[in-house]
This record gives structure tokens, C-alpha cells and sequence, in this order.
């Protein structure tokens, strides 16, 4: 009997337990209190569809007692369901009003699925942010090499977030942009002397068009002088060029070496003429004294 009672009492608790589960009549007890228009059956078909009703029962109610309106359970369920971050568009929609910013649900919702922290994006557009560019180096006319660091101050452009670039671009441009400047420099001891030359430069581009953020300033935080780029270049000419001069007189070497060769072959030819002129006299004197030649003058006379 006993046994039968505690399984009776058991079945009837878990059946409490799964009607409360199904039924989560304790938040939509809140709601009704925190001022939120919610219904009960909305809260049960929201387990059906794999939605936590708790979540999206207290995003309603932070986002009601900031003073967001037109925020409905149907929009934030259909958020939830494209796998965004509903806490932290709330959040973000309430920096935001907090700030004067001109941003609606659907841009959050559209910069959250973005892929981007919709509430970070938000602080840094109410914070300015610093963007630091890693050491660029440059070479001024004169040949000297210049190495500058920069920083950045930005804030986020709540309007270009969902298709603006992002941090690398700002950082590319930047550093482009000082390249420039040192470039254009008659002399680096220019650039020493007025780094905020350069930052008006840059900033005169526009270089924040089509990115994510709003830049405000650039500032040159350290700068220092390199390799002189222009002497080794002149030392790298002169090497080249003595290369050249020495080819060229490596060639006229060889080619007197080929032309006094030439000449000792002609001069031995020469001389093996003579040789072989010399051997043939006697054989010539030898033939005139048997044919009687060489005395036929003679007798005659």
C-alpha cells in the first residue's frame, strides 16, 4: 500500500513538474508584473519551436524597463532562430539610446548576424578607440630611411558596420599614407621636425571612406632614422659600375693577349719561310752545278 502511495505521489509530482516545465507559469508571472505583455501560450509553443522562453522573456523585460519600444517576443524568437546573440542586441540597442545613436533593431540584428559584436561596436562609437599601426618604414628624397609608428583614434561607424572594412584597412591606408608623405620629404630632418605634417597629410585622404569606422585623428607616436637607403645605393652603383669597368678591361687584356699571339704566330710563320728559304738554296746551287748553270756565265765571258 505504501509502495503504491509514493508511486502515486511520485507520478503526480512529475507530472507537476513537466505541466510547469511545458507551462513556465512563474515567467510569465514575472512578466505580467516587470510590464511585459506576454502570452502564456506564446511562452509554451516557444519549447515546442526550441526556444528558451526564459531568455526571451527577460531580453523583453530589460529591454521594456530601458525604454525600447517596438520590440516584440515574435522578433526576438526569429533572431534567436538565426543563431544571434539576442542579450547582446538588446544591450547594444540600449548603449545606444543611452548615447543618442541612431540605431534600430534591424540594424542590430542585421550588424549582429554580420558577424560582428554589435555591443562592442556600439561602446567603441560612443569610446573612441585606438588603432595601433605597426612600425612603418619609409625613405625620404634624400635617401634617408625614416621608421615611424602611428596611432590611430577611431570610432565605429554604425552605418557602414554591416559591408565596411575593417581594422586592416585603416591600418593599409595609414601606413600607406605616411609612405607617401616621408616620400614626398626634400629631407628627413623635414619630417623630424614637423611629424604633424604628415598626420594632416594623411587625414586630407579620407582614408575611413568605406570602412567601419570614423577616424578621428592620427598621431606620430615615435619616429626615428634608419639606414642611410641613399648612400648604399650610391655604393651599390659604384661596385656595379667598377664591375663594369673591370669586365671592359678584362676583355681588352684578353683581346691584346689574342692580337700579340696572333702576331708571334705570324712572325714564326715568317721566320719558318726563311727557314725553309735558307734549306733551299743549297739544293737550288746543287741542281745549277749539275746542269752546268753555274758556270755557263762564266765561260762565256
Amino acid at each position: 500500500m505504501a509502495i503504491s502511495t509514493l508511486i502515486t505521489v511520485g507520478a503526480i509530482l512529475a507530472g507537476l513538474w513537466l505541466l510547469f516545465f511545458i507551462i513556465p507559469l512563474n515567467l510569465w508571472i514575472t512578466a505580467v508584473f516587470s510590464g511585459v505583455k506576454v502570452n502564456l501560450m506564446e511562452l509554451v509553443f516557444m519549447r515546442f519551436r526550441k526556444v528558451p522562453p526564459g531568455l526571451i522573456v527577460k531580453s523583453l523585460i530589460l529591454a521594456t524597463k530601458a525604454g525600447i519600444k517596438d520590440i516584440t517576443t515574435e522578433l526576438l524568437e526569429t533572431h534567436y532562430l538565426a543563431h544571434g546573440d539576442v542579450v547582446k542586441v538588446i544591450k547594444a540597442l540600449i548603449v545606444a539610446d543611452k548615447a543618442n545613436l541612431n540605431l534600430n533593431f534591424k540594424q542590430a540584428t542585421a550588424i549582429n548576424l554580420a558577424g560582428r559584436d554589435v555591443l562592442q561596436a556600439v561602446q567603441v562609437s560612443v569610446t573612441p578607440y585606438i588603432i595601433v599601426v605597426p612600425a612603418i618604414t619609409a625613405v625620404s628624397t634624400n635617401g634617408i630611411q625614416l621608421i615611424a609608428e602611428a596611432r590611430v583614434t577611431v570610432r565605429t561607424n554604425i552605418q557602414q558596420l554591416v559591408g565596411g572594412a575593417g581594422e586592416e584597412t585603416i591600418k593599409a591606408r595609414v601606413g600607406q599614407g605616411i609612405i607617401s608623405r616621408i616620400g614626398m620629404a626634400t629631407s628627413h630632418m623635414a619630417v623630424l621636425e614637423k611629424p604633424e605634417e604628415i598626420t594632416k597629410h594623411v587625414l586630407a585622404n579620407g582614408l575611413d571612406a568605406g570602412t567601419a569606422f570614423e577616424i578621428l585623428s592620427i598621431d606620430i607616436a615615435d619616429i626615428n632614422i634608419g639606414k642611410n637607403i641613399g648612400a648604399k645605393l650610391q655604393i651599390d652603383q659604384a661596385q656595379a659600375d667598377l664591375s663594369i669597368a673591370n669586365a671592359k678591361a678584362e676583355e681588352r687584356r684578353a683581346m691584346a693577349v689574342a692580337l700579340e699571339q696572333e702576331m708571334q704566330a705570324r712572325v714564326q710563320e715568317a721566320q719558318a719561310k726563311v727557314i725553309q728559304a735558307e734549306a733551299e738554296i743549297p739544293l737550288a746551287l746543287s741542281s745549277a752545278l749539275r746542269k752546268g748553270l753555274l758556270f755557263k756565265g762564266q765561260s762565256r765571258a
